[in-house]
């Protein structure tokens, strides 16, 4: 491969020199020193041709990308620190006549990181490192949580959509085929179409909003049939924009005898399945608490032993509608890959499913499972789950008026998850006096999940009973403070990329910037700051 070559040891001048201005220590000084090179080439030279000029160290520019979301550089900023600054310098083990590179360079490699698959690497390749130094073991305590990441595209209303999803539809299009397009549209699309129209020039009247969304609805579907007609030029059907667009007609109209006819509000998908920006198509809505977006979640996973640096094991980014127990068995098997597979997991309750408390991992998840949603469990004297009796080798469910059910039925929820449903006889329930503790239906019906799901949950509600649980869980807490610094220090609630893979990367970055800011605090022996109390609270225990 043809390299830059990547110094084993600090040159003796750039040594010196660093000492000399680092008298008293220096945060990437101690890093180098310390743990050495983190990231060697060979671990990113497949990503690069065998052929051509002698490139940048794929090592050292993976260690730029770490210290400059640590910094929170821009890639300029990046280039001219590799240029400039001393510590930097001694980092990578360059001389100090070194010129650096282009801060193209950056994005460049960030580019081959993503067409090579090798994002998880920037990760993986540090956890490894920080296991041989050391650091980091497995089979030790780690803890969960999730966060919002807004996309980096703006989010646009209804008519901002289907108006920006056509124009960047016609300029893919423009580029593709310049003169089949000039043959399909007419004279008043450059008027609509040529440039970006910013919101307060579109009508404010809902009439005419609704009149330029159907207008626009007709020209999108006559784009669409001439693109999917006979005699259009091969290849338009597979430009992104002409997939994006062909989706977001079907969400926001409805064809009628030929004519693109919008849809009113109660027509429309699912808020968390729709399209919201064509520049970023893969971003979803999703609502949390009082907090709504348009993009993307991420879980970080960190080990949380006292007697080693907090660091992040595990990161996953889904789509902001994909719930979160889905990504359990995915973590799972990444840290098993990487050996770190922990005996407890803390989680909160949005990750504790059935099927994932019956972990095949291994791993102990702990957390408060949620209580019975029904109305019958939130009720003084009502009769919910837990006060039937199952025998799941007979396939029977007995209720607490000692009758026994008629039908046991395995299905699917429409998520696609096993359950079974069970269902009482209508004269039983009728006829019964505890009718109105019990149904309000004619006659009660019950979802379970598989058994081993089922026994799996209604253990861990018995756990959560107990002081012992709710002092082991206490240290789940710590995981908001690990977010708290992730959005604050290195702005992960905001990608700076569009798309899901990208957003991604991010993330990685976020999480490598912040295991090399701990550990080499870590190393320096400074402590964890302690959660920051008021002087009003350090009262309290005053008056008790």
């Amino acid at each position: 491969m043809h390299f830059e070559e990547q110094p084993l040891q600090v040159p003796e001048e750039t040594a010196r020199i660093a000492r000399a201005a680092f008298p008293q220590g220096n945060p990437y000084l101690t890093m180098r020193d310390e743990l050495g090179v983190i990231y060697q080439n060979r671990t990113f030279a497949w990503l690069f041709s065998h052929a051509g000029r002698r490139a940048e160290a794929p090592g050292n520019l993976a260690l730029v990308l770490v210290m400059q979301y640590a910094e929170g550089l821009t890639d300029r900023q990046a280039a001219e620190a590799v240029r400039s600054r001393i510590d930097w310098k001694y980092a990578l083990g360059l001389e100090m006549s070194d010129p650096g590179f282009h801060q193209s360079v950056l994005g460049r490699f960030r580019q081959r990181l993503l067409a090579g698959g090798a994002a998880q690497a920037l990760l993986e390749a540090m956890l490894t490192h920080f296991q041989q130094a050391g650091l980091l073991s497995g089979r030790s305590q780690q803890r969960t949580d999730a966060t919002h990441v807004v996309s980096a595209a703006r989010e646009l209303n209804r008519l901002e959509l289907v108006l920006e999803t056509l124009r960047t539809t016609l300029e893919a299009v423009a580029q593709a085929a310049p003169t089949w397009l000039q043959a399909q549209v007419t004279a008043d699309w450059f008027d609509r179409y040529g440039e970006r129209m910013p919101s307060y020039k579109l009508p404010r009247k809902r009439s005419a909003r609704r009149t330029l969304a159907e207008t626009i609805g007709q020209d999108g579907h006559h784009l669409l049939q001439a693109v999917y007609g006979e005699g259009a030029p091969a290849g338009l059907r597979q430009l992104p924009p002409v997939a994006v667009m062909r989706q977001v007609w079907v969400q926001q109209y409805m064809v009628e005898e030929g004519q693109a006819r919008w849809r009113d509000k109660g027509n429309l998908p699912p808020g968390s399945r729709m399209i919201h920006t064509p520049y970023d198509p893969q971003a979803r809505y999703s609502q949390k608490r009082d907090v709504d977006w348009v993009g993307y979640k991420v879980h970080l996973t960190e080990c949380c032993a006292p007697s080693a640096p907090r660091l992040v094991t595990d990161v996953q980014t889904t789509p902001a509608n994909q719930g979160d127990s889905t990504v359990v068995g995915t973590i799972h098997t990444a840290l098993a890959r990487r050996g770190l597979l922990p005996a407890t997991q803390l989680v909160d309750a949005a990750y504790l499913s059935g099927a994932n408390l019956a972990n095949p991992a291994g791993v102990t998840l702990l957390g408060p499972v949620a209580d019975d949603k029904s109305w019958q469990s939130r009720a003084a004297e009502g009769f919910a789950l837990a006060d039937f009796a199952i025998d799941w080798d007979s396939q029977t469910v007995t209720c607490p008026a000692q009758r026994l059910s008629r039908t046991w039925r395995p299905t699917t929820d429409r998520c696609g998850r096993p359950i079974t449903y069970v269902r009482f006889a209508r004269a039983d329930c009728q006829s019964c006096s505890h009718r109105a503790r019990c149904t309000n239906g004619q006659a009660r019906t019950l979802e379970l999940l598989p058994q081993p799901h089922f026994d799996a949950r209604r253990a861990a509600r018995q756990r959560q009973t107990t002081p012992e649980f709710w002092r082991a869980y206490r240290l789940r807490s710590g995981a908001e403070g690990t977010i708290s610094q992730a959005v604050r220090s290195f702005h992960l609630r905001r990608s700076r990329y569009v798309g899901l893979a990208k957003t991604h990367l991010h993330n990685l970055l976020v999480a490598a910037a912040m295991n090399l800011t701990r550990a080499v605090a870590w190393l320096q022996g400074r402590p964890i700051a302690p959660t920051p109390i008021s002087h009003f609270m350090r009262l309290k225990p005053m008056l008790t």
